[in-house]
């Protein structure tokens, strides 16, 4: 049945969801999918009988956009988060140092000079990085080895440093906090992967058990009736979702953002209608993908969600 576009109204004291409304009826263009996930996410939020996933990639955590994260959390819209080892560093830098406001086109050899990362248009310091990263996780370890820890998996490792944050904006904290397991199925890619490695030369008793995440989330998922993710980003993180979600026969609710094109093949262009040809996601899902930038379109899809609470 075709749908008359209608034109969006805008009035003095709109509220963000009364705008996300509108646009799913706009016609034009990327508004009626924005419009288009919160109605999936909202299904999917009110289903009791759903477990809902919640992938997204590192650097959105260097962002503002790591307290819509840990305010989604914290309400308890996920139960499960899949992310990377970036968006473990940036938690932990971010919960102990500042970042700071750049500029794409700031000229890298002169910030290094100055002793500035960049990642986009976010300044890190240096010393906010990876010294920053490399204590906090040491100690962290050498703690919960003298306490008798001699194996971890990723999601063990993501609920210790999340207890041991003090941060209130930490998606970390808030995952522990709440019951949330974290898994980072690429945990070696990164500061605080290689900060074990750097633990286990000196305590070769200690070892990282990637299996026992297996375990978990093979519970999590033959335990399931229903299943639904929204993915931030592609990469591992997004494909962890889909590919343990094929041994239900594929999510029910599936919202994809993403600023990657199709046409190269990869999995982070691949959209969700490219997951039903693998059992990832269910033909009959709700689904949807939207092409822009998470840290525009998360928080207005967020300000719709916490409504339906």
């Amino acid at each position: 049945m075709l749908r008359p576009i209608k034109d969006i109204k805008i009035r003095l004291g709109m509220t963000a969801s009364e705008l996300i409304e509108q646009m799913r009826n706009a016609g034009g263009f990327t508004a009626s999918y924005l419009g288009r996930a919160v109605e999936v996410l909202r299904e999917m939020v009110r289903d009791p009988e759903c477990v809902k996933f919640l992938s997204f990639v590192g650097a959105p955590i260097g962002t503002g956009l790591r307290g819509v994260i840990s305010e989604l959390l914290k309400r308890g819209l996920f139960e499960v988060v899949v992310t990377t080892c970036g968006a473990l560093d940036h938690d932990i830098a971010r919960s102990l140092g500042e970042y700071y406001e750049g500029d794409f086109w700031m000229d890298d050899e002169t910030l290094k000079k100055n002793g500035y990362h960049r990642l986009g248009c976010v300044l890190i310091p240096f010393e906010n990085y990876g010294q920053t990263i490399e204590k906090f996780t040491q100690e962290l370890l050498e703690e919960e080895y003298n306490k008798g820890l001699r194996e971890v998996s990723s999601s063990d490792i993501s609920y210790l440093i999340g207890r041991k944050i003090k941060d209130e904006n930490s998606f970390l904290k808030n995952a522990s906090e709440n019951g949330i397991p974290v898994f980072v199925p690429g945990i070696l890619d990164g500061a605080v992967g290689t900060q074990i490695w750097l633990f286990q030369q000196k305590h070769r008793d200690f070892k990282l058990n990637l299996l026992k995440d297996f375990d978990k989330l093979s519970e999590i998922i033959f335990n399931a009736k229903r299943s639904g993710a929204l993915m931030i980003g592609g990469g591992i993180s997004k494909h962890h979702v889909l590919w343990w979600n094929q041994f239900k026969d594929g999510l029910d609710y599936a919202v994809y953002i993403t600023t990657g094109y199709e046409y190269d093949g990869s999995l982070s262009g691949a959209a969700v209608r490219e997951a039903v040809s693998w059992g990832k996601v269910k033909p009959e899902a709700m689904k949807v993908t939207i092409y822009g930038d998470a840290t525009i379109i998360v928080p207005l899809i967020a300000s719709a969600l916490i409504t339906v609470e």
